[in-house]
């Protein structure tokens, strides 16, 4: 999967289309914060599929994605796949209840 580089300059479409499929995962699991779906929202968009590179890509404190990780690992809704013991940088990839979540996107 790709880790998004490049993709802070392309079109607003882009995150037009990010804002909405946060929207949607957010609207179909209403438990979830904002930076919860987002992380889903960035896996299914192939954007980032570790933590390192979420926060980078969207701003965010990789302490705050780290605790969002767990969150939704911790909800079957994400995998973790590797994780540096120096960084911290966690990899992950969606779970199959994570896919079947993801999978309400593509309809």
């Amino acid at each position: 999967m790709s880790e998004g580089k490049g993709r802070a300059s392309e079109p607003a479409a882009d995150a037009e289309t990010f804002l909405a499929a946060t929207d949607t995962i957010a609207a179909l699991r209403p438990e979830l914060s904002l930076l919860e779906a987002g992380i889903l929202a960035g896996l299914h968009l192939e954007l980032a599929a570790d933590s390192r590179s979420f926060a980078r890509i969207f701003g965010v404190e990789h302490a705050l994605v780290l605790r969002a990780v767990e969150t939704l690992t911790g909800d079957a809704l994400l995998t973790v796949t590797a994780r540096d013991p120096r960084t911290q940088r966690t990899r992950y990839e969606a779970s199959a209840t994570g896919s079947a979540v993801l999978t309400a996107l593509a309809a």
